[in-house]
């Protein structure tokens, strides 16, 4: 009967008899002139379409997506089973002003002093400045959003003179941040502050609308065909609680890349590694929270662009439920795939950002149906039962599965701490279809991206995009209409999977990344380069959360011989931020190694 592969309807595949099966990616690591010579041949008429039909076959799309009988029907976006209620939460109310979601949400935070640590002298060991203490410094009047904002002014223009350019933000505009300082020191003189994060620095990633400034989408011309008129939605949100809005944060271009390469502004470097990439694509969102510069930023995440940078760079970064948070006003509001998150230097942090940006837009709310987003209340006594409570699934062929055993040996070290500390128990479990995960998520951010590119890439602007973002859009457009259709098919067989695990699990727990802060080729800088095998690396734990809409959270859990940051990531069921956001908690406090200052650090709370 000739290639075809009939696959067993996904009710009948038995869990436990799922074989683990390496990723064996086959593309070839393109800089310079490589790259751009495989570029013009990809996107020649008939060479390209053999190119690329070569590479699908190499990696077993063609047999997947073309040949094989899926029985399952399509599911073109999420679809979710009713869940469970969350114990020990507290309610929010998504119509709600954000600043009181934000003030239920500060109420849930453990007790804090913050005056312990400003005092504490400087042989003390690295910590990060929470929100409560830039709060706390502001109420007492120990120093001035104003202070801060010309202390912020002044490393941005540092980095703008570094050579070769790494550039933080790619927008700046250094007389609205005096404004906004401003406006919040006036607040607080009158003792007016709008909520716990008025005065806070927070940046914004460059596919996300940010009034006044332009969207690039970190290209060079973007902006010349997309206007913006106003904040997107989640940035109104949060502008409405004081924060201090500092501009549009360094980005892989069009988010089509893990490592957060950019040949057009400078590529960000890793602040714990200058000569490494922070990950992509939410690059300059990451990096300047590692950096001390700002406490949060918002980045968007639909192949794990919040969760890897976060992972390299050593800090905190939240993928919420599909639908959780609106993301209109920005690049990827057509996709099924993205979410716009937070990124922040701890877990409590992203708790209060989470709470001022969350709201499902109105089409969202009839279609996905979501349960009413809640906070888990950590300053309860009965946290800590639930934690004992927990049940924390492993599939430990895929877990171990790594560039270096320091990643898994690290992200072991937390499962058993919870387990001593908190008696939560981890079950072996087994995910089939991963590699079909891979393919169908491909699939589908990669055309769901082109469609929305299309459009604006009349008139020979394409050609003002970089190589490799150059060499995924003729990737992405070897897809055909029922290539789309088949992923969609693979996405419903996926979801059943991981509904069944969840029917025994609370978590799942994985590396957020299966290898550390890459090195930055010196030959990638200029032209930018193409290398699968490193964002197979990246991507190994992360695409359920998009292809599937989970929520999931990277935590850093320590550091590996070189030094450079590990992350743990934990997968929910959806809608059921709190259970990984309060687990999130505990690991911080009581499971992760002593941080390590970055090489890139810049004290502006205190001046130091």
């Amino acid at each position: 009967m000739g290639k075809k592969r009939v696959m067993l309807p996904a009710s009948e595949v038995d869990l436990t008899a799922v074989k683990y099966i390496p990723e064996n990616i086959q593309a070839p690591h393109l800089t310079g002139f490589g790259l751009k010579l495989f570029v013009k041949l990809a996107e020649a008429p008939v060479v390209g379409s053999l190119i690329m039909d070569y590479m699908k076959n190499q990696n077993g799309v063609v047999e997947m997506l073309r040949n094989t009988v899926i029985p399952e029907p399509p599911m073109f976006k999420p679809e979710f089973p009713p869940q469970e209620p969350e114990p020990c939460v507290s309610l929010l109310e998504e119509d709600g002003k954000p600043q009181d979601r934000v003030d239920i949400a500060l109420k849930c935070l453990p007790y804090y002093d913050p005056a312990s640590n400003w005092s504490s002298d400087l042989t003390a060991p690295f910590r990060y400045w929470k929100i409560r203490d830039y709060a706390h410094a502001y109420r007492l009047k120990l120093t001035t959003p104003s202070v801060v904002a010309e202390r912020f002014i002044s490393a941005m223009e540092e980095f703008d003179a570094k050579n070769p350019t790494a550039p933080l933000l790619i927008s700046f505009k250094p007389d609205e941040v005096r404004k906004q300082a401003a406006a919040s020191t006036q607040r607080f003189e009158e003792g007016n502050p709008l909520s716990i994060l008025d005065g806070i620095f927070v940046a914004i990633k460059d596919d996300i609308d940010l009034y006044p400034h332009t969207t690039k989408g970190a290209t060079t011309w973007l902006h010349e065909v997309y206007e913006v008129e106003k904040d997107g939605i989640s940035v109104s949100r949060i502008r409405s609680c004081g924060v201090i809005l500092v501009g549009k944060a360094n980005m892989h271009e069009l988010g089509l890349g893990t490592t957060g390469n950019n040949p057009n502004y400078g590529t960000t470097r890793n602040p714990h590694a200058p000569e490494r990439y922070t990950g992509g694509s939410s690059s300059g969102p990451a990096a300047i929270v590692a950096s001390g510069l700002c406490s949060a930023a918002l980045g968007t995440d639909g192949g794990g662009s919040v969760r890897i940078p976060s992972s390299l760079c050593g800090v905190v970064g939240l993928k919420t439920t599909y639908g959780r948070t609106d993301i209109s006003g920005s690049l990827c509001d057509s996709g099924t795939v993205e979410i716009i998150g937070p990124i922040t230097a701890t877990v409590e942090d992203a708790i209060l950002v989470y709470a001022a940006i969350l709201g499902s837009s109105p089409a969202n709310r009839i279609s996905l149906k979501p349960a009413l987003p809640c906070i888990p209340t950590l300053s309860s006594n009965e946290s800590l039962d639930v934690l004992g409570s927990l049940r924390l699934g492993k599939y430990t062929e895929w877990f171990n599965d790594v560039f270096s055993t320091e990643i898994s040996d690290k992200c072991n070290d937390v499962l058993n701490q919870l387990s001593k500390k908190y008696g939560s128990k981890t079950i072996e479990i087994a995910i089939p279809e991963l590699h079909e995960m891979r393919t169908a998520h491909i699939v589908s951010i990669g055309s769901e991206s082109l469609c929305s590119l299309n459009p604006k890439v009349e008139d020979g602007k394409g050609v003002r995009l970089t190589y490799d973002t150059r060499t995924n859009l003729a990737f992405f457009r070897s897809f055909s209409a029922s290539d789309y259709v088949a992923a969609q098919c693979l996405r419903r067989r996926i979801m059943y999977y991981h509904m069944e695990i969840f029917k025994n699990v609370d978590v799942i727990v994985t590396p957020t990344t299966g290898m550390t802060a890459p090195i930055i080729p010196p030959s990638a800088l200029s032209d930018g380069e193409t290398n699968m095998q490193v964002s197979g690396n990246l991507m190994r734990f992360i695409l359920a959360g998009n292809l599937l809409g989970l929520p999931a959270i990277s935590v850093p859990v320590g550091y590996d011989k070189q030094g450079l940051p590990i992350g743990i990531q934990l997968i929910g069921r959806p809608w059921c931020e709190a259970s990984i956001l309060r687990l999130a908690a505990a690991i911080e406090e009581n499971c992760s190694a002593p941080k390590k200052k970055p090489l890139q650090f810049y004290d502006i709370l205190k001046g130091n």
